[in-house]
């Protein structure tokens, strides 16, 4: 189930998928001189609380770049880090590990992994990635699909009032990327090489609106 909140939901698993937080941008941004409002933790992890809230989900996956840079986890404010906790007091939590933050975050509850299986899904952060620890956690089955993050996919539509670009779900038969959750993220036109590639066949992208999605067919590349 694709929430419009950006969110992936497996009701018979109970749990629940999220990509990209990119926790503490916003300060990675100041060290650069570049000033920004420093909220974008806090309203990340409030996001994502409603959504447990209304899944109450077993478990839960980030599937990469959680974290803006290795130095983010601990640059988390008292009350971000005590979010973090109550979300792994309520459910299982996994920390996928992407390129931002290929080391799992220090002094945070949760198990960590370059990818988890489960039944028929592999969860990773980039797709069609190089593989994992040996076999991942989760279980020791799993790769026919994968749920992934880590393009930021955004997609344009036309509407009476101009064209809208919103972020995205892309997905076909075997893969799902999810749009980026994090409330500072950017985002990659689904049109672009680097995600049409992983769709030769087509797909459809589902477009994040306020109550509900919105989705249109992907025509294959050599078709566009």
């Amino acid at each position: 189930m694709l929430d419009p909140a950006g969110v992936l939901y497996w009701p018979a698993a109970g749990l629940l998928a999220v990509a990209d937080l990119h926790l503490e941008k916003s300060t990675a941004a100041a060290r650069r001189g570049a000033l920004v409002p420093p909220w974008d933790s806090r309203l990340t992890l409030d996001k994502l609380l409603l959504c447990l809230a209304r899944w109450r989900p077993r478990t839960v996956i980030a599937l990469g770049d959680s974290f803006h840079d290795r130095d983010a986890a601990r640059r988390l404010a008292p009350a971000e880090a005590e979010r973090l906790q109550r979300i792994a007091g309520a459910a299982r939590l996994v920390w996928v590990l992407g390129n931002h933050d290929p080391l799992p975050p220090d002094g945070l509850p949760g198990e960590h992994g370059d990818e988890f299986l489960l039944g028929p899904l592999r969860f990773r952060h980039e797709a069609g990635g190089a593989g994992g620890l040996g076999g991942g956690l989760g279980g020791s089955s799993g790769g026919e699909a994968e749920l992934c993050g880590h393009h930021h996919p955004k997609a344009r539509i036309a509407t009476r009032g101009g064209s809208v670009s919103r972020p995205c779900f892309v997905a076909d038969s075997r893969r799902i990327i999810l749009p980026a959750f994090g409330a500072y993220t950017g985002g990659l036109d689904v049109q672009s090489p680097a995600i049409a590639r992983l769709f030769p066949r087509g797909g459809r992208a589902f477009l994040l609106g306020a109550e509900r999605l919105f989705s249109f067919a992907l025509r294959p590349p050599h078709a566009a």
